[in-house]
Formats: C-alpha cells, sequence, structure tokens
C-alpha cells in the first residue's frame, strides 16, 4: 500500500488561460503548489507515497503585453484543480541519494467562467488533465557537526504527455494538447535548527500545439515559448509538528510563441505572487499544508 502523505493545498492566485481572443499560451504549472521543506527526503525512506493537492484559484483581472486591463466587460474566472501525485523511491545508491520516478496528474473538476458577454470570449470545460512522469534523483542530505540537517536536494525531470481533454474553442481546458519538459532543481537549507529556506527552480520548454486555439485563426500549429519560474519558502519551526512560513512563486516567459514556425510578439507571460501558509505534520507519513496567495 502507498504511504500517505496528505498535502491539502489552497491557493488563491491569478491563473494562466488561454483565449480564444486573448491567448495566455503556456500550459498549467507547478506555481506554488510546493512550498515548505521542498528538495527534503521522503519522511519515511523508500517506498511508495501518495500525495494530494487541492488547489482553488480565482481571479478578476488579466492584463495585456502592456499590463493594461483586458477590455471585457466582466472576467471572473474560479477554478477548483485536484493534483493527485504518485512518488516511488528506491533504495539508497552507494554514495546514499535515492532514485525514483512520480506520475502526477492535475485535473479540473469545477470551472466557472463570466466574461460578461454570455462567454462568447471566455469558456471552459472541466475533465482530465494531462499525465506528467518524472524521474528524480533525492541526493544525500548535507549535515552539521551534530547531526542537524544543513541542505536537502532533489533533481527532477518531469515531462508531461498530452493525454487531457481539450476543445480549441474552450478557453480554459484540462489539457494542453501539447508535450512539455519541465526540469526542475529543489533545495532547502537550514540556517539554524528553525529556521529555514526552500526553493524549486524550474524551467520550462513546450513542443507544438497541432489543434491550436481557435483565436489564432487558419494556422496549422502554435508552440508556447520557454519559460521560467520557481516557488520560494521561508518558514520557522514552530514546534516538531507545527511550521509557519511566507510563500511565493514567480513565472517569466523569455521566448516568444510560434505560430507556424514563426515568432510572434507581445504574448510573453509574466507573474509572480506571496502570501503567507503552515504546515502540520500529524505524522512522518500525513501532512497538512495550507498556503495563499495575492
Amino acid at each position: 500500500m502507498p504511504k500517505s502523505i496528505l498535502r491539502t493545498v489552497a491557493t488563491v492566485s491569478i491563473i494562466g488561460l488561454s483565449s480564444t481572443t486573448y491567448a495566455y499560451d503556456l500550459p498549467g504549472l507547478n506555481l506554488g503548489n510546493t512550498s515548505f521543506y521542498d528538495g527534503s527526503p521522503a519522511p519515511a525512506g523508500p517506498g511508495w507515497y501518495l500525495e494530494e493537492y487541492l488547489n482553488y484559484a480565482r481571479a478578476d483581472r488579466f492584463n495585456d503585453v502592456n499590463g493594461d486591463k483586458l477590455q471585457l466587460p466582466k472576467q471572473d474566472v474560479d477554478v477548483l484543480a485536484v493534483t493527485t501525485q504518485l512518488i516511488y523511491v528506491g533504495q539508497p545508491l552507494a554514495n546514499g541519494a535515492m532514485p525514483g520516478i512520480t506520475a502526477i496528474n492535475t485535473s479540473l473538476a469545477h470551472v466557472d467562467v463570466d466574461d460578461g458577454l454570455d462567454n462568447t470570449v471566455l469558456s471552459s470545460r472541466a475533465g482530465f488533465g494531462d499525465v506528467i512522469i518524472g524521474p528524480f534523483l533525492q541526493l544525500p542530505t548535507i549535515t552539521r557537526a551534530d547531526g542537524s540537517p544543513l541542505l536537502t536536494q532533489r533533481i527532477e525531470a518531469d515531462i508531461a504527455i498530452p493525454v487531457g481533454a481539450y476543445n480549441r474553442n474552450r478557453s480554459i481546458n484540462p489539457g494542453s494538447n501539447f508535450w512539455s519538459f519541465n526540469p526542475y532543481y529543489a533545495a532547502t537549507y537550514w540556517f539554524s535548527p528553525k529556521w529555514s529556506a526552500s526553493g524549486r527552480f524550474m524551467y520550462l520548454w513546450n513542443g507544438k500545439n497541432d489543434d491550436p486555439q481557435a483565436g489564432f485563426g487558419n494556422v496549422s500549429d502554435t508552440q508556447a515559448g520557454q519559460a521560467l519560474h520557481a516557488n520560494l519558502t521561508v518558514q520557522y519551526a514552530v514546534t516538531e509538528q507545527l511550521s509557519l512560513g511566507l510563500n511565493g512563486y514567480w513565472l517569466k516567459q523569455f521566448t516568444d510563441t510560434q505560430v507556424d514556425g514563426h515568432d510572434v510578439s507581445g504574448r510573453k507571460e509574466k507573474v509572480w505572487a506571496i502570501g503567507p501558509g503552515f504546515l502540520y505534520a500529524f505524522s512522518k507519513e500525513n501532512v497538512l499544508t495550507v498556503n495563499s496567495y495575492f
């Protein structure tokens, strides 16, 4: 049986959309889902783990390339998404590193959209999302002379497989209809036994979408640009069970989206948010994390 780590993550954040008129091109990403003690090894050693994330996102403003609000009567979007992550941690190698693999699915349980135009511009559908497969290597923990942790690290190479539900006429889809490569490096550094900082630093490459959003018109394919994004946390261990923290995420697209192989300017995305959170460990295998982003 999988070891259960319950992670219920409540997030309030701006979400990325691909609109049939004003398109945001990047796929759904880990923006703030992971936070406390990221990069640390599995708490109960090798074996199977199950993590669940509950994400609520609300947006009432969407900007154009100049940072101005899009010219729509309303821009209200509410999304409830459920992420299930299955993790296998293998036996330690000779140097103490632990290999493993993970499978992740994020599905849209509920989406509510109102553009003030009977949803002729913004539209949505719920359903099963893409599947992410990621082999990883948990590096050996670096400790202080007294045996307490100093630095934990993990590297992972995630590949998003486009098996999720997708409709080119919808603004919000569970699936992206293209492959993505999203590797990362995660680490936690302890300044003291109670104070520490965590970060996950990610790179994103996207494949071609051969059934592009309808807003692109009569084109054969599109390819979203490359991006960098990160999740950051500063945390304080109040007790062995309870930690409080300040979390943030950041994303910046650094290459243009391409349409039929040609760069299209004015579509690069960027977003950031910050907010409080807490972690409570009922046991080594059952952990509750709650984060809120603004």
